[in-house]
């Protein structure tokens, strides 16, 4: 009879109660080793090698214990791998995908002993292909919901999330302004109105000692109090938010929150931003002349052409 070597892999995504003497690994051990010796009259045998991930999410492939046994199926060691449920090997259908082209490749397969899964047979091999159908197609529908769900927020002018804007604060879904932060808006708004380009509105900035708004990360890092350079003016400049707006894509819609710029003044600006551009993107590049230029060529007689 052919010997089936298998091998056991357990996996838990938090570090909770994985000191404790008999723990959740152990509880998934000893169930797959029951299995194992269950099969025995089928040529099953456990290696001695143990494969466990504790304190690591499923969501991802990058996992020692686990990389450890894909490593050894690869080099011929496991004919099959054991799991108390099949989320325990992986939560992503990407990943489960590439860990199957692993299993075929080394002639392997898995088992889930909780749930009589076994890619050895094709009724295992079929459940298999619907199950990974199923999960994506639910994992695409969620998706669709999401979208859907935030397109049709921020038609009604809710605040969806995301990066708050310096001059604001957020207040569930809508934003409430920060008047220190509001009057820097402002600030930046009212020197485009003077001077009339970015370049001079960063100028003045400087000049008066306008900083970006201090951000704590949630690693205690701190970013921000700089400077502002002349994209984060433009995009500061551009930005609907300032007029109670929320853009969604290449929509913008009436928001729920008051505006720190009021809308008429904030339109005239961008007529004024946009009237700027085209004018750039009109002025010619002026031709430069070379005097040597045709008049030189080199001792095969091709002639020689100018490059800055």
């Amino acid at each position: 009879m052919k010997k089936i070597r298998c091998a056991i892999y357990t996996r838990k995504s938090s570090e909770d109660g994985l000191e404790q003497e008999f723990n959740s690994l152990h509880a998934q051990r000893e169930a797959c080793a029951a299995y194992i010796a269950s099969q025995k009259h089928e040529g099953w045998v456990l290696v001695p090698d143990q494969y466990d991930d504790g304190g690591l999410s499923g969501g991802s492939l990058d996992r020692p214990a686990l990389q450890h046994l894909l490593a050894d199926i690869r080099d011929g060691k496991i004919d099959q791998i054991i799991v108390y449920k099949i989320d325990r090997l992986t939560r992503s259908l990407a990943d489960f995908a590439k860990i199957v082209d692993i299993l075929d490749a080394g002639g392997a397969s898995f088992v889930s002993v909780t749930q009589s899964f076994n890619t050895a047979t094709s009724m295992g091999r079929l459940t298999l292909n619907m199950l990974l159908s199923f999960a994506q197609f639910e994992r695409e529908v969620t998706a669709e919901r999401i979208r859907d769900k935030i397109a049709a927020s921020k038609r009604r002018g809710l605040w969806m999330g995301g990066q708050v804007p310096m001059g604001y604060d957020p207040d569930g879904r809508t934003l409430t302004i920060n008047e220190r932060e509001a009057r820097t808006i402002r600030t930046l708004y009212a020197l485009y109105e003077q001077h009339g380009t970015i370049r001079e509105v960063k100028a003045q900035a400087d000049a008066l000692d306008l900083r970006t708004r201090r951000r704590t990360l949630s690693s205690g890092e701190t970013r921000g109090g700089g400077a502002f350079d002349r994209g984060h003016i433009h995009h500061i400049l551009t930005n609907p938010i300032y007029a109670g707006r929320i853009r969604h894509r290449d929509k913008v819609h009436d928001g729920k929150h008051d505006p720190i710029i009021a809308p008429d003044r904030w339109d005239e600006l961008q007529l004024r931003l946009q009237g700027k551009a085209s004018r750039l993107r009109r002025r010619k590049t002026p031709r430069r002349v070379s005097l040597l230029c045709r008049k030189l060529f080199d001792e095969t007689g091709d002639r020689l052409t100018p490059s800055h």
